[in-house]
């Protein structure tokens, strides 16, 4: 039986607040921020992301210190972006920017995964925009984060991650593939989300493969694929099916193995960031699933490693 304690090379397995059931700053039905430091520890995994901004202490000198005294290290922070909307998102997204970038700086982390805003709220499920973008819309969106990843980069030496979402503009393959042709690999590439790519039907290992200069940093998650036709026939919104449609590995897909080994052959010390999406969920459920969760990638393929 294979060691998985003993994985010293291979891509870093990390975890998120989003495995913790965390999408807002502040919730009440939420795990509190030092429980869930306390039970990402306990269940085995040295790397996290930020959260959304305000959960984790905001504090770099307190957050230094939390993170220290459970051998934690962050990989990096999100922001949101919608850029399609207008010029009045710049000051928007560099106003989260200055926020997360600082912190995520200070912490020698050299990532942020921008999602782009949702057309259909995911608070309340709310239409709140077409579905899909014009031409002019595209060139908006692309355009903004060329310029929010080259900024990103020459102030902070920060990497800037897009993350395709569903629910959102930038979901699909066809999507996916207008993005990567519309923006500079200088300062765009992937968080290549596993699961949310996959809820659209898309092939994360063809992706990898015919974009490898793209692919900088992974959230790993798998959907159940039956679920998904139910919801994306029956127009669901995600924010009503997330905790029933993104389900704990191996029960559903993708597969991580050949994900992982495509990845390598890229860039071995990516990270590869669990994040199953549990909002609302009982608090005494995400320790478990992220410890079997570890465990499984870790036996699955073995260039991964937890530090």
């Amino acid at each position: 039986m294979t060691d998985h304690a003993a994985h010293t090379e291979g891509l870093r397995i990390g975890t998120a607040p989003d495995s913790w059931g965390v999408w807002f700053p502040d919730h009440p039905r939420q795990t509190p921020w030092n429980r869930f430091l306390d039970e990402v520890a306990q269940t085995g995994y040295h790397y996290i992301e930020l959260g959304p901004y305000g959960y984790l202490p905001t504090d770099p000198v307190q957050l230094k210190d939390e993170l220290g005294k459970r051998d934690l290290e962050l990989s990096g922070g999100t922001i949101f972006t919608g850029f399609h909307k207008g010029e009045d998102q710049w000051d928007r997204a560099w106003q989260q920017v200055s926020d997360v970038a600082t912190l995520v700086q200070a912490m020698g982390a050299e990532h942020i995964v921008v999602i782009p805003d949702l057309w259909r709220s995911d608070a309340t499920g709310e239409t709140l925009e077409a579905r899909t973008l014009t031409n002019e819309q595209w060139d908006r969106l692309a355009a903004g984060h060329d310029r929010l990843g080259k900024a990103l980069y020459e102030e902070f030496g920060i990497r800037q991650q897009f993350h395709s979402h569903a629910d959102s503009h930038v979901g699909t393959k066809g999507e996916v593939e207008r993005l990567l042709e519309q923006t500079d690999p200088k300062y765009v590439n992937l968080c290549l989300d596993t699961g949310h790519y996959a809820y659209y039907g898309g092939s994360n290992v063809d992706l990898i493969e015919k974009h490898p200069e793209r692919i900088g940093y992974l959230h790993l998650k798998q959907i159940d694929p039956e679920l998904r036709f139910e919801v994306l026939k029956n127009d669901i919104a995600f924010a009503d099916c997330a905790a029933d449609v993104m389900v704990e590995p191996p029960a559903g897909e993708p597969d991580f193995a050949p994900i992982i080994d495509a990845v390598n052959k890229i860039d071995p010390n990516i990270f590869a960031i669990v994040e199953q999406d549990m909002p609302g969920c009982d608090i005494d459920l995400p320790a478990g699933i992220a410890d079997r969760t570890r465990q499984y990638i870790l036996s699955c393929h073995p260039m991964t490693r937890t530090r």
